[in-house]
């Protein structure tokens, strides 16, 4: 599956030499159904990628950019939920409220589009920036995790590779974790050394890496959008791919294991060298303590973590 602003750029790409608009929630309060930051796509012929609302926003705008109401606009907005008759209306959840920023898109276009598909591609950050009265927009090398930004007459937005989840152990919980991680638009690799256990996965279908685990985590989840998770319980893996990712960029290393196990495997990490400063940035026991027995409820538990960590600070990038 690709990253989900891929598919909306790469459409808008495709559609822009024949005319197409590009809409992005650029500022939201209240229960807002989708984002600051999100995009659809619209192209002239009635096609769409993407969402601002998942709901009636899209209709009633798709209506308007039909009928003609901002035929001759290179950049207009549009607000949703002004009234509760409105919200009503269109669904959006009670006091919800949307501003939309709708790009006339042309041949003009392309260039900027293309780039940024690319960017997420290559795993490499660019921040695009739009001025609301004219459209215009630029791009510029960005390698924070800002947040979308708005002020000054300029909405700002970076745009960056999709989070890679590499899980250690091809086991029953490895397949629901990968499960939900598709699902909230994570990409995921699952590796484990034993090719049986390859051999008989029962997950979705992800690229399955047979090989050592620290080779692994240091060949494809090293950069600082990428996540390690262990959970085979057999410190002759886990500790392999622990030791590699806990000095790599990869803003989120977790370990499944009690509290006891965790002691044990942070005394076992030191004795192999791992310093002090490395072993605090690792998440263990991994997950939110919830009270999850089952492999889907661990799951739910540790995607509510990742969820809770990069909605809190820099790891958003």
């Amino acid at each position: 599956m690709e990253h989900r602003d891929q598919q909306v750029l790469d459409f808008a790409h495709e559609h822009s030499a024949h005319g197409a608009w590009l809409v992005t929630i650029i500022a939201a309060s209240g229960s807002s159904p989708r984002p600051v930051g999100s995009l659809l796509a619209c192209a002239d012929d009635g096609t769409r990628a993407g969402s601002v609302s998942g709901g009636c926003v899209e209709e009633d705008l798709l209506e308007r950019l039909a009928d003609g109401e901002f035929a001759g606009h290179r950049a207009a907005q549009v607000e949703y939920g002004v009234s509760a008759e409105e919200n009503a209306r269109l669904g959006l959840p009670c006091g919800g409220r949307l501003i939309l920023l709708l790009q006339r898109l042309g041949p003009g276009d392309r260039s900027w589009l293309a780039a940024l598909g690319a960017a997420i591609r290559e795993r490499r950050c660019l921040c695009r920036s739009v001025a609301l009265a004219s459209g215009e927009t630029t791009l510029a090398d960005d390698d924070t995790a800002a947040l979308p930004q708005l002020g000054e007459g300029i909405f700002r937005q970076v745009f960056g590779p999709r989070q890679r989840l590499l899980l250690v152990g091809a086991g029953e919980l490895a397949a629901s974790l990968a499960e939900l991680a598709l699902a909230m638009d994570y990409e995921v690799l699952v590796t484990d050394p034993r090719q049986s256990a390859l051999d008989q996965w029962s997950g979705p279908a992800v690229p399955l890496l047979q090989g050592m685990p620290d080779d692994i985590a240091r060949e494809h989840a090293a950069d600082r959008h990428s996540l390690v998770i262990t959970l085979t319980h057999d410190p002759r893996i886990d500790d392999m791919a622990l030791m590699e990712a806990l000095e790599s960029e990869a803003w989120y290393v977790g370990a499944l294991g009690s509290r006891r196990t965790t002691e044990a495997r942070r005394e076992r990490l030191l004795a192999l060298g791992v310093p002090e400063t490395a072993l605090a940035r690792l998440h263990a026991p991994v997950g939110l303590p919830i009270g999850s027995k089952t492999p889907l409820e661990i799951a739910v538990a540790i995607m509510a973590e990742l969820v809770q960590l990069r909605h809190r600070g820099p790891a958003a990038a």
